[in-house]
């Protein structure tokens, strides 16, 4: 017993050091700063593969959505062609139809769908090149000729994220088809150069005095440098006339080429969520801390799954608020 209470009085006294204090301050500092860096370090590894790939699930749900619209707008508008063009025969000069000029469907409506075979792509393409509108799909240059008519059609899309339909584009070479399909019809495109260029040349997307189609995206993957630039030229189409009452509502077409509806960076849905992901994981270390057992592994369990779910939304208010790239 004596020797039990010089160990009490021995702890007491060490307790009561203003060296005891300060050491114990210091280490709650350094686990609170080792857990906040484990906790970010975290969040970069997983934003990682949710750029790559977690961006892709809600395109493939909005492109799904679009894909359906425009469709019921084909039919509505009795613009559904019974055959396709057929590309001309070598040594002739193709002599396409055009389509009639119309103005720009409302950013964010369905155009048409671009279906280039060599890459596998078939997705639909929305009008405007906004952040909103790319990482629902190919976007249209509001300002260019549409995808038919006469002049150059511009559309760009991502390489890297959302889908990244464009992530093959340097694979095409001079001659290779690309087919587009809007409501005035069915454009068979023929691969004619591509190009790197920098950002800034909006050249690219200027008219031209022959219809054409102009694909851009980042280059090279995963940097926005430069920005590699596809021409293909209309060589065959069939168009359709649909009936004008039920071609959906458009809005005037903007007179500089390239202009795009891009609407300001919504900083707080992203602060908000970055608070909620804090709040969460803070409650479920204190949840668990002060839980025993089996109720201890219930905690964490369930809390670490709402927390990831929290944090797919965070990444979804993040990632647009990121540098601009395609």
């Amino acid at each position: 017993m004596p020797t039990t209470d010089r160990l009490t009085r021995a702890r007491s006294h060490i307790r009561r050091s203003p060296n005891y204090h300060r050491s114990v301050s210091f280490t709650t500092i350094r686990m609170t700063v080792g857990r906040v860096v484990l906790i970010g370090g975290v969040l970069v590894l997983l934003f990682i593969p949710y750029l790559l790939w977690g961006t892709g699930l809600m395109t493939a749900r909005t492109q799904a959505h679009l894909r359906e619209e425009f469709s019921a707008s084909q039919h509505q508008a009795g613009a559904i062609a019974h055959k396709h063009p057929t590309a001309p025969k070598k040594g002739t000069v193709p002599t396409p139809e055009v389509a009639r000029v119309i103005p720009d469907p409302a950013v964010g409506s369905p155009v048409g769908v671009i279906a280039i075979p060599k890459i596998g792509l078939s997705m639909v393409v929305v009008e405007g090149t906004g952040e909103a509108q790319l990482q629902a799909g190919p976007g249209h240059y509001p300002g260019t000729a549409l995808p038919g008519e006469a002049g150059n059609a511009a559309i760009a899309g991502h390489r890297t994220t959302y889908l990244h339909p464009f992530y093959s584009l340097d694979a095409l070479l001079p001659g290779d088809a690309i087919i587009v399909t809007t409501l005035q019809g069915i454009f068979l495109y023929h691969v004619i150069s591509s190009q790197a260029v920098d950002p800034t040349d909006v050249a690219v997307v200027g008219p031209t005095s022959t219809p054409q189609l102009t694909l851009t995206t980042c280059n090279p993957r995963y940097s926005a440098e430069q920005r590699l630039v596809v021409h293909a030229a209309l060589v065959a189409s069939v168009v359709v006339h649909p009936k004008a009452a039920a071609v959906p509502a458009h809005h005037e077409r903007p007179v500089a080429p390239g202009a795009s509806a891009n609407p300001g960076k919504n900083w707080m849905a992203a602060i908000l969520w970055g608070i909620t992901v804090v709040a969460l994981i803070t409650g479920a270390w204190i949840g668990a801390a002060k839980s025993k057992g089996g109720r201890r592994a219930f905690v964490l369990v369930v809390g670490l799954l709402t927390w990831l779910v929290v944090v797919f939304f965070f990444f979804d208010a993040l990632a647009p608020l990121l540098p601009a790239s395609f």
